[in-house]
C-alpha cells in the first residue's frame, strides 16, 4: 500500500483549485453575445391557460423575443421523455402523458414556466416577465396521493383516469395470505416519508448556443451526466442527430440525485438560442428552485409483519401511495417501485413478501431520485416496522433484528426480490456498533437525564442498500510528458471527490504523482461515453474501468520500454512507475519513457503512449450497516437534541477512507434533516408554503452532532474486481430511520408509539401533550 494510494486517507486534490477560487460553475461561464432568459410561472396549482397577452412585455427596451408553447410547436419541440415506463399490474407500462417545456393549454403546479422571456440584460428580462399577462381559469388542486387517487378527484391528464400513473406490485413468489393466516404476532406501522426540497448549493442553470453554419447546438449544463441528456435532447425533444448536440459540463456545485434529469428550462434556452442564433443563459433563482427543481420521497405507506411466537418473520406486506407530482420526470415511477420494493426485505429473511405502489399525479412539483433513490423509502419503512415488530414480540430493537438477520452462513443469500447479496456479516455489525454506542449503559445515563427533565432514546437502524452496477463506463488514459496521467472519464463529480480517488488509483497501478494526475469529464467532444453519476456507480464502473485501462497501458508500455533499453518485452518489468530489464539496472521511468515518445526516439512509436479501460456491470453491489442514535427530548418544549451517532459501514474495499467518512457525514445530516426539520408543505390550493429557506428548515452546524464513522474493510464484495461497494447514499439511508426510533424510544415513558417526519418540536410537543392528556383520561 502506497503513501498515496488505495487506502490512504490523502486529502481531496480538487479543493485546493476549488479554495482558490479556481473552480468553473456555470455562474462563471458567460459566451460572446449572451442574452438573458427569464420565465414566466404559474402563480396557480391548476388552472385553465385562456391567454397570454405579451405586448407590454414585448416593448421593453432590450427584449429581444418572448416564446409560448405555440412557438416550440411550431419548431415541431417534443416533450421531456419518461425513461422508465415501469409495467404495472395490468402488464401494461406507466401512464405517460406529455411533459411539454412550456405548459400547453393548462398549468399543474405552482411555478410551471408558462412563457420565456429573452433579453439583452437580466433586468429587462425581469422587467418584461412581469408584464406578461396570462389569463387563468384556476381549477381545485389535489395535492397529496391519497387525494389525487379518491374517487371523484379532479383529473390532472386525460391519459391518466384517476390520476393513477402505475399501479405496481411485487413479490416473492410466496403466499402472502397464508403467512398472516398463521402468525401469532402482527405488527403494523402507518408512515409518511415526508416530501424533501433538495436545495443544492448551486442552483441550475443552462446556456444554450447554436451555430448556423454547422446546425449545432451546444447545451452547457450543471448535471449528474451529459449523455443521458444528450440522448434525451436529440432523440426525443429536437430529434436530431447526436452530433448536432454538443452537452459540456462545468464543475457542479452538488446534484444528489436532483441535477440527473432533462429540464424545461435546458430545452428552452437551446430552442431559444437556435431560433434568435445567439447564446441564451439562465440561472435559478432560490425561489425558482423550490418551485421547479425536481423533489423527493413523498410516500404514504402501511407495511405489516405476520411473526411467529417468538418473534420470526413469516410475512411482509406492504400498501404504498406515492407522490410522482404533476408530470412523470425521468425516472419517477421507477423510484417508488423497482427501486424500492426490491430493498423491502432489508437484511432480513422473510418467507413472504407482497407490495403493492400506487403511484399518483398531483399539483405539486414532479417528484424523482434524491440522494438513495428509493432505498430510503424502503430502508425507513423496514426499520420502523421491524422496531415496531419487537414491541409487539417483547424482544429489545437489537434482538428482533439478530433473531431474522440473513446470516454469513447464508450468503450468497437470494431475496425473493431482485437482490442477491453476495458478502457481509450483519450480525456482526450490529453487535459492534451497539457496543460502540455503549448500549448496554444506556438505561442508566436514561434515568439521569429524566433527573434533568429531559427525555432520553436510543434507536438504530440496520441498512442495506442496492447501488454501483448500472451500465458501462469507459476510462482514456494518456501518459503525459511529465510522467503524469491525462484521464477521460464519463462519470461526472458533483463535489465527492472523483479527482482524487481516481488518482489514488493511478498512483497504485503506475507509481504516478496524483498530483499528476488530470482529469477531464462533462464534455461530450471529449468524452465518448458514459452513464454519468447516480446510485453510487462511480468509484465501481469507473474504478474498474482506470484498472483495466492502467493495465493496458503497462503491457504496452513494456513492449515500448523493450524497444528503448533494447530488451525483449518479456524481460521487462514495471514497479513504482518504473519499467527496467528483470535482474539489470537498466530502467525507464514513466516519465523518461514519454519524453523519449514525444522526441522521436523509439521507431514507429506515436509520440505518446495511451489506453482505454471499459467496464460492464454483471451485478449490483450491497453496502450495508448498523446506524445508532441517542438523543433527548425536552419535555416541556418538544425540542430533540442529537447527542451522540455513531455508523458502522460495510463498503467493501475502500479506497480513501476520510473521503468515505465524508459521504457519511453529508448523507446522515440530509437524513436528520429529514427525520426532524425538513417539509415541503403545500397548502390546499397548491401553494408551496415553504417557498423559501425562511419557511423551509435545513440542518445547520449547530443541529449536527459529532459523527463517529467506522469502517468494516475485510468484507469485499465478490461481484467486482475491486471488492468495492458503494458508499455515497448511505448516511442518508440509515439516518432517518434511526433519529425516529430513537426518538419514539425517548417519547417511550409517557407514550407515543408513532411520530411522522419531520419530527419538529411543535409535533414531539403536541405528540407529549395528548399523551398526558390520554394519561390523565385512562386514569379517571
Amino acid at each position: 500500500m502506497g503513501q498515496f494510494g488505495v487506502g490512504q486517507g490523502i486529502k481531496r486534490l480538487e479543493d485546493v483549485r476549488l479554495l482558490r477560487g479556481e473552480g468553473r460553475y456555470l455562474d462563471d461561464v458567460n459566451l460572446d453575445g449572451q442574452a438573458h432568459a427569464v420565465f414566466v410561472r404559474s402563480p396557480h396549482a391548476h388552472a385553465e391557460i385562456t391567454s397570454i397577452d405579451t405586448e407590454d412585455a414585448a416593448a421593453v427596451e432590450g427584449v429581444l423575443a418572448i416564446f409560448t408553447i405555440a412557438d416550440l410547436d411550431a419548431d415541431g419541440i417534443g416533450t421531456i421523455p419518461c425513461l422508465a415506463p415501469m409495467k404495472g399490474i395490468d402488464g401494461e407500462p406507466a401512464r405517460q402523458p406529455p411533459r411539454p417545456a412550456l405548459a400547453k393549454g393548462r398549468v399543474r403546479h405552482v411555478g410551471e414556466a408558462v412563457a420565456l422571456v429573452v433579453a439583452e440584460t437580466q433586468e429587462a428580462a425581469e422587467e418584461a416577465a412581469e408584464l406578461v399577462m396570462v389569463d387563468y381559469e384556476p381549477l381545485q388542486a389535489v395535492i397529496s396521493a391519497p387525494d389525487a387517487l379518491a374517487e371523484r378527484a379532479i383529473q390532472l391528464h386525460d391519459a391518466a383516469p384517476g390520476n393513477l400513473a402505475l399501479h405496481w406490485r411485487q413479490d416473492n413468489g410466496a403466499n402472502i395470505e397464508d403467512a398472516f393466516a398463521k402468525a401469532a404476532k402482527v405488527a403494523t406501522v402507518d408512515l409518511i416519508n415526508n416530501r424533501i426540497v433538495v436545495n443544492s448549493l448551486e442552483p441550475r442553470g443552462a446556456i444554450g448556443d447554436y451555430d448556423p453554419q454547422s446546425e449545432r447546438l451546444t447545451l452547457v449544463s450543471g448535471s449528474q451526466g451529459i449523455f443521458r441528456l444528450k440522448g434525451q435532447l436529440s432523440e426525443n425533444i429536437f430529434k436530431v442527430p447526436e452530433e448536432k448536440l454538443h452537452i459540456i459540463t462545468p464543475d457542479v456545485g452538488g446534484g444528489f440525485g436532483m441535477k440527473i434529469f432533462c429540464y424545461p428550462e435546458q430545452v428552452c434556452v437551446l430552442f431559444a438560442a437556435r431560433r434568435l442564433q445567439r447564446p441564451v443563459k439562465w440561472t435559478s433563482s432560490r425561489g425558482e428552485a423550490f418551485q421547479s427543481d425536481i423533489q423527493g420521497r413523498d410516500h404514504v405507506t402501511r407495511a405489516e409483519m405476520a411473526m411467529d411466537a417468538e418473534g420470526h418473520f413469516l410475512g411482509l406486506r406492504v400498501r404504498t401511495q406515492a407522490n410522482l407530482g404533476a408530470y412523470l420526470s425521468n425516472f419517477s415511477t421507477y423510484i417508488p417501485t423497482g427501486a424500492s420494493t426490491q430493498m423491502f426485505t432489508g437484511l432480513y429473511k422473510i418467507p413472504a413478501i407482497d407490495a403493492e405502489v400506487r403511484c399518483a399525479f398531483s399539483n405539486t412539483v414532479p417528484v424523482d431520485a434524491y440522494r438513495g433513490a428509493g432505498r430510503p423509502e424502503a430502508a425507513y419503512l423496514m426499520e420502523r416496522l421491524v422496531d415496531e415488530a419487537g414491541r409487539v414480540a417483547g424482544l429489545d430493537a437489537r434482538e428482533i433484528r439478530l433473531r431474522n438477520f440473513v446470516q454469513p452462513e447464508d450468503l450468497p443469500y437470494n431475496s425473493g426480490m431482485g437482490p442477491v447479496y453476495d458478502s457481509g456479516d450483519y450480525p456482526r455489525l450490529l453487535k459492534q456498533a451497539t457496543k460502540l454506542a455503549d448500549w448496554e449503559g444506556f438505561a442508566q445515563r436514561r434515568a439521569e437525564a429524566r433527573k434533568q427533565g429531559k427525555l432520553l432514546g436510543i434507536g438504530l437502524a440496520s441498512y442495506v442498500e442496492a447501488c454501483s452496477g448500472m451500465g458501462q463506463e469507459e476510462a482514456r488514459l494518456t501518459l503525459d510528458e511529465d510522467g503524469g496521467i491525462t484521464l477521460v472519464i464519463g462519470t461526472m463529480t458533483n463535489g465527492q471527490g472523483h479527482h482524487t480517488a481516481y488518482a489514488q488509483l493511478l498512483n497504485d497501478k503506475l507509481g504516478v504523482d496524483p498530483e499528476k494526475v488530470r482529469m477531464i469529464q462533462g464534455d461530450s467532444d471529449i468524452v465518448k461515453k458514459g452513464g454519468g453519476t447516480g446510485g453510487s456507480r462511480s468509484l465501481l464502473m469507473g474504478g474498474v474501468a482506470i484498472n483495466r485501462g492502467a493495465d493496458l497501458l503497462i503491457e504496452e508500455g513494456r513492449k515500448l520500454a523493450g524497444q528503448l533499453l533494447e530488451a525483449a518485452t518479456a524481460d521487462i518489468e514495471f514497479v513504482d512507475g518504473t519499467f527496467s530489464i528483470v535482474g539489470t539496472d537498466r530502467r525507464v521511468s514513466l516519465e523518461g519513457l514519454a519524453k523519449a515518445l514525444g522526441e522521436g526516439s523509439i521507431p514507429g512509436a506515436d509520440d505518446s503512449l495511451k489506453a482505454t479501460g471499459d467496464y460492464t456491470a454483471e451485478a449490483l453491489t450491497y453496502p450495508n450497516g448498523t446506524h445508532v442514535c441517542e438523543l433527548e427530548v425536552d419535555e416541556d418544549t418538544g425540542v430533540t437534541k442529537v447527542l451522540r451517532y455513531l455508523v458502522v459501514d460495510d463498503f467493501g474495499t475502500v479506497v480513501n477512507p476520510m473521503m468515505a467518512a465524508g459521504q457519511v457525514h453529508g448523507g446522515a445530516a440530509q437524513g436528520l434533516g429529514q427525520a426532524l426539520l425538513e417539509h415541503t408543505v403545500y397548502d390546499e390550493e397548491g401553494q408551496l408554503l415553504t417557498a423559501s429557506l425562511m419557511d423551509y428548515c435545513l440542518p445547520r452546524a449547530d443541529d449536527m452532532p459529532p459523527i463517529e464513522v467506522n469502517l468494516v474493510e475485510d468484507l469485499p464484495c465478490k461481484t467486482n474486481p475491486m471488492g468495492v461497494k458503494g458508499a455515497g447514499e448511505a448516511g442518508a439511508i440509515g439516518a432517518p430511520p434511526a433519529i425516529i426510533n430513537a426518538l419514539i424510544d425517548a417519547l417511550s415513558p409517557i407514550g407515543p408509539a408513532q411520530i411522522d417526519m419531520p419530527a419538529t418540536p411543535e409535533k414531539v410537543w403536541r405528540a407529549i401533550q395528548e399523551a398526558r392528556t390520554a394519561g390523565r383520561a385512562a386514569a379517571e
